[in-house]
């Protein structure tokens, strides 16, 4: 079995970190048929990615690396684990900011060595690849585009309209300036992957992780090219709210920008049912929005229900099955 994993975010590397435990059998569980082989795409959003001090940094894809190869805070969900930051405070001693980004000693060096190979003329996949020699996250993790993609943020900022990074807006801001636009700057001329464009054909399923729907799932389905072949395929998401609520960041900012309710009925209806010629033919709940979610069948969307809360391996590990679980059995009458 073939699943592509559209995510972002601390949220969409625990989800797929139970799928690699399900892929490596450190479950006693086999929700696939006949025990078959599962191979994981991870398609990863990429317009969270950032330059600062000449470094190319794109957290979501080290997010993952990170989570799949056991090097991160889990704590915090980002960075390196056993970390320090002597070097930033160096530069914040020379008035090189900014201080609100974190930048890690040991996450330096892969932010080294990225930029490195991106100034020689390797492209972002094969440098993605590269680095994951050392991790071995047991998944293809993929940036949605070679092609560099930025979300900025339109807000009111000292008295003025202004556009700032994504990253400033959620990390020093907090979310909390008005926002009257999200921007992908370079969508337009972006480009999905041969890699990309092969995984989404040879895919059995799709699934979309619980990452914010907003700036890390959007993103990815932007590029041109990549929804139309994500709707080939069974469909089936994971809600990023729970009882109304983020299970942490900020997404319900970013839904309220929009025009979504916090709700993980709204997120769904945001998706679409494909009848509809949205996206969604499957969509995980949890137990708490179990009731509300029921008028989504009438749209043709199965729905069902189960604990999403992802305090542990093993609880991530259930949710991932769940979602091969509805995949196999939406992909028997898919066409």
């Amino acid at each position: 079995m073939r699943v592509v994993v559209i995510n972002g975010g601390v949220g969409g590397a625990r989800f797929l970190r139970g799928l690699v435990a399900i892929a490596r059998g450190a479950t006693g569980s086999h929700p696939l048929p006949d025990e078959s082989e599962l191979h994981i795409t991870a398609l990863t959003n990429t317009a969270d990615d950032i330059t600062l001090h000449g470094l190319r940094i794109c957290p979501d894809l080290d997010t993952v690396m990170y989570t799949l190869g056991d090097g991160i805070d889990d704590e915090r969900g980002w960075g390196r684990f056993d970390e320090s930051f002597t070097v930033q405070h160096e530069l914040l001693a020379y008035g090189a900011g900014p201080a609100w980004f974190g930048m890690g000693d040991r996450d330096l060096a892969t932010h080294l060595i990225r930029s490195h190979m991106l100034d020689a003329g390797y492209p972002l996949t094969d440098v993605t690849a590269a680095l994951c020699e050392r991790w071995q996250p047991g998944v293809d993790l993929l940036p949605m585009s070679d092609d560099r993609v930025e979300t900025h943020v339109i807000t009111d900022h000292d008295g003025q309209r202004t556009a700032m990074h994504f990253q400033q807006w959620w990390l020093e801001h907090r979310a909390e300036l008005p926002v009257h636009e999200f921007a992908f700057v370079g969508i337009d001329a972006a480009t999905p992957t041969s890699a990309v464009q092969v995984a989404l054909e040879r895919a059995d399923a799709v699934l979309l992780a619980p990452s914010n729907p907003v700036v890390s799932t959007a993103p990815v389905l932007a590029v041109p090219g990549i929804r139309d072949l994500v709707r080939q395929r069974p469909v089936i998401g994971v809600s990023p709210i729970i009882g109304g609520a983020p299970v942490r960041g900020y997404a319900d900012a970013c839904l309220r920008a929009i025009g979504v309710d916090s709700t993980a009925a709204a997120v769904a209806r945001h998706y679409g049912p494909r009848r509809d010629g949205g996206l969604l033919d499957g969509w995980l709940v949890d137990t708490v929005d179990a009731a509300s979610c029921e008028e989504l069948a009438s749209s043709g969307i199965e729905v069902r229900s189960l604990p999403l809360l992802m305090t542990t391996p093993h609880d991530a590990t259930a949710i991932a099955q769940s979602a091969l679980e509805l995949a196999t059995e939406l992909a028997g009458g898919h066409r």
